[in-house]
């Protein structure tokens, strides 16, 4: 165990190394000032591990390999053999789903490789580049998001937490003493008590988080006895958990990538016309920049994707075969259509309560800022979502092998 977690910190510190090596022409202070006026690019910086704020040579780390992901899940829906191929056919499926989700991450890199490289030219943060310059860059920013991929399948096999969630976590928590310096030197005694009034509302918020991460409605099950030979089986009562929070940090993402989806579009058409390109990327600024709009937007989107996701990963009737199967069956419950109708209805009601809960995190950094006015300050949102997440699902793996190998847990 001890080796495992070394190795996982040594390649999170080789990825961090990266994150800091830029890429050349850069104007330093015009591109602090760009990523300060857009709140989707922050997003953006945020799920790339913190390595395009400075145009690193993982500047995308590994969104492209998240948007891939997000479209073999999409196509799950529409084409039923590779959903079948994907829940059915167990990890020889699972394995085909991702391989097929590399190969597609090239080609997305690429393209979100290009689009931001000239968005940057035509905003005045990067130095015009010739023909030849910019395939290099982009070549280069694609191998990247390939190595940054490999990087977390790694670290994903010491079987201590998922590669890409730490990849994420590990560029949210290494902005930290950034955001630390930030307060401090902005802070005067006039604000004091909105200081304090932070560190409360912050503490209830990450207990808030880990309560509603780790909730869960245990639904009743009992077993049918059964006789096999001369022993009994059965009998025995037990729950069916279902959690609040069945998508994660899923919908958050989902939501952030479709709101970026209409800038990538005015990057991608400007090798058609630079003119609509501008138009579309004028629209989208005007529209993003309006706190109100963008967070109504925002919260509509996670609220929506919540349902969405969970609708598409979790199945009540495959449940209710599943129980009928090993002799299971809800007390007052009539095995098959009916138990899948309750619990149908269950998660419906339990998912309500989480989507509201995911869209208030998602845009409780816009109402802080609006409401104290310190843009330093931002109190929840996705960052803190993932990170409280992450935590708990690595101190769960890390408890489960130190329990098999019978010694204590954390």
């Amino acid at each position: 165990m001890r080796k495992k977690i070394l190795m996982v910190g040594l390649l999170l510190l080789f990825f961090r190394l990266l994150a800091v090596i830029p890429i050349p022409g850069i104007d330093t202070a015009r591109l602090n000032e760009f990523f300060s006026s857009s709140q989707l690019l922050g997003f953006l910086n945020l799920f790339s591990g913190g390595g395009l704020s400075n145009l690193s040579l993982v500047m995308l780390g590994v969104g492209p390999y998240i948007t891939a992901t997000i479209i073999m899940q999409l196509l799950t829906i529409v084409f039923p053999n590779l959903k079948k191929a994907y829940y059915e056919e167990g990890a020889e499926g699972r394995a085909k789903f991702n391989r097929i989700s590399r190969y597609l991450t090239v080609p997305l890199a690429m393209l979100q490789g290009y689009g931001f490289l000239n968005l940057l030219i035509s905003q005045g943060a990067l130095a015009p580049l010739a023909l030849g310059d910019m395939v290099a860059n982009v070549v280069i920013i694609t191998a990247g998001s390939i190595l940054l991929m490999w990087i977390g399948e790694l670290i994903s096999e010491y079987k201590i937490g998922n590669g890409v969630s730490l990849i994420i976590f590990a560029g949210i928590v290494s902005a930290i003493p950034q955001y630390v310096t930030t307060s401090v030197v902005s802070f005067t005694s006039q604000v004091l008590p909105t200081y304090i009034a932070f560190i409360l509302v912050s503490i209830v918020v990450i207990a808030g988080v880990v309560f509603v991460n780790e909730g869960e409605r245990k639904v009743p099950v009992s077993y049918a006895k059964q006789v096999r030979g001369n022993k009994m089986y059965g009998g025995v009562s037990s729950y069916l958990p279902l959690r609040v929070n069945q998508a994660g940090v899923i919908p958050i993402i989902f939501a952030i990538s479709l709101l970026l989806f209409p800038q990538f579009f005015a990057q991608a058409i400007a090798i058609v016309s630079k003119d609509f390109s501008l138009r579309v990327n004028e629209f989208v600024t005007y529209f993003f920049n309006n706190t109100v709009i963008y967070s109504i937007l925002y919260f509509v989107l996670v609220v929506v994707f919540t349902y969405f996701y969970t609708a598409i990963t979790f199945d009540p009737e495959e449940i209710s075969k599943n129980l009928q199967r090993s002799g299971g069956f809800i007390p007052g419950i009539r095995p098959g259509q009916a138990t899948s109708q309750t619990i149908a209805r269950i998660v419906h009601r339990i998912t309500l309560f989480g989507a509201l809960f995911l869209g208030i995190i998602a845009v409780l950094p816009n109402i802080t800022q609006m409401v104290t006015g310190i843009q330093s300050l931002s109190i929840g949102g996705a960052g803190l979502l993932i990170v409280v997440s992450v935590a708990l699902e690595v101190m769960k793996q890390i408890e489960s092998q130190l329990t098999v190998r019978e010694y204590e847990g954390l």
